[in-house]
């Protein structure tokens, strides 16, 4: 029988043969009889349970052999679908008249080795030493071998001899650690006169185990994580640091969106300080967010923290070293953070193979996935090469495996060597190496579960995570797009410079009138400018196929993020001031209930106020508002009732634009609300009530302008004009 029919314990069916074994030993030895001994042999049928020798007789002495009672209604069902069983059952239960023709070696020479009292017993003995066995083994989900094979008493014992291998009730399976595959494949070898056949795991499979079981364990490393960031680590957070350094600092990150995958890198980082200095691989739109995440949590000077950008228009307020990439002069790569676009990579290759980073980050690690794009064939070596590798992904691609090759290749070149190997057992085959598909892809998953990644979703840890996270991205604006927002701050600088030594009251009165225009014209210029960058950024949030609400105020911004996502066939809805009130309904109806509808463009003040659009649990502000309490209420078009996510808000800001204005003053409204905005992904806890909670009536542009002359050092004009 196979072990899917089981409803027993091996120790239960042992007891259970013992037990019919004994009962028909103590018949024998009270046994006289010897009549009947033809005609029960030949009308006793144990595979049909059936006996036809003298049914009144049969009745008499053992009325409830067809209804097992008391010890045997346990096991009724389960009991008798086994014949050798039922056949043992039925004999016990038989009259002592019937027993004597039973009386074989079976039971009296139990002990006797002699070879002068060979009989049935010894034939059957060798039968069952030299008959065909069957034994498969697997990758289970739970990452352990499980071994499957039909019920045979010298398999079991075998299997008992296996360190830290366990019976599986439930799935009627045995299974222990991927540590002792290898003893396991010995012990079923010595398996005395077996003709065992071990259907093992796939050659693939056990190079990727070996591979796992040969890296350090570094849990010990630890404990060198810094208090400052230890203590904000939440607990699944501590377990995603600690499964990177139990497998040797190689692992694939693959949280779902919003889990803080940056801040565990840095703690995992921050674990092996003696292999510093650390390249940090990201798309183009986070490299200024990976600085000023480094620059919050690791204690180092800013000054350390290197960023290659290709252009940079705005100034350098946390203190990074900047490296243009278009630079003439040579590059040093000197840094103890060095932090490189995947697009500047290729050009970069020479020097990043010279250099010596033990350790490197990739984030977004499924810009990798496509084998022919250049930035893949010029990021795996870097990745081969390090001994300490972390790649961060939030949709690794599970469903598409081809898609995972390369970030699995990275991590282990030597087990995830040939495509078609991979691509013929994980993907279906394919024609001329074309992988699309997917197969064995329970295997696949559990594998890499079990060897290089950790992967939790939100639903799966939202007792963990507050109810609302806010952080700052900060955006690269290039020289031209900061043109006229630089000639903007400047000609304001002049008119706040005029206005503090006008002559009379109505000459002041003009001067802030100007001023006041020219902030409504920064405001329009900083929208102008941030779009490319916007635009880039929402590149990562397309990759990474989750619903999200994208709010803007500027025309031109919305029009742009539309076309965008059109252009690259994201389902999508837009609501904006030109958009019917009839129409509004229906639209958040297809984005709640549509998953090929990721994204809802919406305005500030037309998006903002009166829907629920809890589908998202991602809300992207590519503007600022004037009006702090608008920006609230935009927020929470996602946190309502209803919403059984954490939400994750972020907002995309550039320096040296009006962002500097407003965001020093939304920040101080929300501090006085209670709330931060600190943009450094700190666990923020959000009442249900606090968005009620807002003052109905906000100060606007007339508050900034005073800001600005009362607060010169929020100024980002001076940095142009000298």
């Amino acid at each position: 029988m196979d072990f899917d029919d089981w409803e027993l314990s091996a120790e239960e069916l042992d007891n259970l043969e013992r037990d019919a074994l004994k009962q028909i030993a103590e018949r024998n030895a009270s046994s006289s009889s010897a009549t009947t001994s033809a005609s029960l042999q030949s009308k006793l049928d144990p595979y049909a349970f059936r006996v036809t020798h003298k049914r009144e007789d049969a009745s008499s002495a053992a009325p409830n052999i067809l209804r097992p009672s008391s010890r045997e209604d346990k096991v009724s069902g389960e009991f008798l679908a086994f014949p050798i069983l039922r056949c043992l059952y039925l004999i016990s239960a038989l009259p002592d008249s019937c027993m004597h023709v039973l009386q074989t070696p079976l039971t009296k020479n139990k002990g006797k080795s002699s070879a002068g009292n060979s009989g049935p017993h010894d034939g059957n003995h060798v039968k069952q030493l030299t008959e065909k066995r069957s034994v498969k083994f697997f990758l289970h989900a739970s990452g352990n071998i499980a071994a499957k094979f039909s019920y045979d008493q010298i398999l079991v014992e075998a299997f008992r001899k296996i360190p830290k291998a366990s019976w599986s009730a439930k799935e009627r399976l045995w299974m222990f650690p991927l540590s002792s595959l290898s003893v396991a494949e010995k012990v079923l070898r010595e398996v005395s006169g077996s003709n065992l056949e071990l259907e093992n795991l796939d050659p693939l499979v056990q190079r990727a185990i070996a591979a796992a079981s040969a890296v350090p364990d570094l849990r010990d490393h630890y404990e060198f994580i810094p208090n400052s960031i230890e203590s904000k680590l939440l607990p699944f957070q501590r377990d995603g640091v600690r499964f990177a350094l139990q497998h040797g600092g190689r692992i694939l990150l693959a949280d779902e969106m919003g889990l803080g995958k940056t801040l565990q890198a840095i703690a995992v980082v921050s674990c092996i300080r003696e292999s510093w200095p650390v390249l940090v691989l990201a798309p183009s739109a986070l490299r200024l967010h990976w600085a000023s995440m480094i620059q919050q949590w690791m204690d180092i000077p800013s000054s350390d923290i290197l960023v290659i950008l290709s252009q940079c228009g705005g100034s350098n307020k946390g203190g990074f070293k900047i490296v243009p990439s278009n630079t003439k002069k040579s590059i040093h790569l000197d840094g103890v953070f060095n932090i490189v676009s995947y697009d500047i990579v290729p050009k970069l290759q020479d020097l990043l193979m010279a250099s010596t980073f033990k350790v490197v980050i990739a984030d977004e690690s499924h810009f990798l996935k496509n084998a022919q794009a250049k930035r893949t064939s010029a990021s795996l070596p870097l990745l081969q090469k390090a001994q300490y590798v972390i790649l961060l992904s939030g949709t690794p691609a599970l469903s598409r495996p081809i898609e995972l090759f390369k970030q699995l290749e990275a991590l282990h070149p030597t087990v995830y060597k040939n495509v078609h190997e991979y691509g013929n057992r994980y993907c279906k085959g394919g024609i001329f190496g074309f992988y699309q598909g997917a197969s064995n892809h329970e295997e696949l998953h559990s594998l890499i579960k079990a060897t290089v990644m950790i992967r939790r979703l939100k639903k799966d840890v939202l007792s963990e995570l507050p109810q609302k996270r806010r952080q700052q991205v900060f955006l690269d604006l290039g020289e031209k797009e900061m043109r006229q927002v630089n000639a903007l701050f400047c000609e304001l600088e002049v008119i706040k410079g005029k206005g503090k030594l006008a002559q009379s009251e109505e000459e002041a009165k003009s001067l802030k009138f100007a001023e006041k225009s020219l902030i409504s014209k920064i405001y329009t210029a900083s929208a102008e400018a941030k779009i490319p960058a916007v635009l880039d950024y929402l590149g990562t949030m397309v990759e990474a196929n989750c619903k999200f609400l994208i709010f803007a105020h500027h025309q031109s911004m919305i029009d742009s993020i539309h076309e965008y996502l059109l252009k690259k066939k994201v389902g999508c809805i837009r609501i904006d001031g030109g958009t019917p009130s009839a129409l509004r309904q229906a639209l958040v109806t297809d984005f709640q209930e549509k998953e090929t509808i990721k994204a809802a463009v919406l305005s500030i003040r037309a998006g903002g106020v009166g829907l629920t659009l809890t589908a998202a649990s991602t809300v992207i502000f590519a503007e600022l508002s004037w009006t702090p309490g608008d920006l609230i209420q935009a927020e929470d078009r996602a946190h309502r009732i209803g919403q059984v996510s954490s939400v994750n808000v972020c907002y995309l800001l550039a320096n040296d634009t009006v962002d500097d204005i407003i965001w020093d003053v939304v920040q101080s409204k929300l501090d006085n609300l209670g709330q931060m905005l600190d943009g450094q992904e700190k666990s923020l806890e959000v009442s249900h009530n606090q968005s009620h909670s807002s003052p109905s009536k906000q100060k606007t542009l007339d508050s900034f302008i005073k800001r600005c002359h009362n607060s010169p050092s929020h100024d980002p004009s001076k940095k142009h004009c000298h």
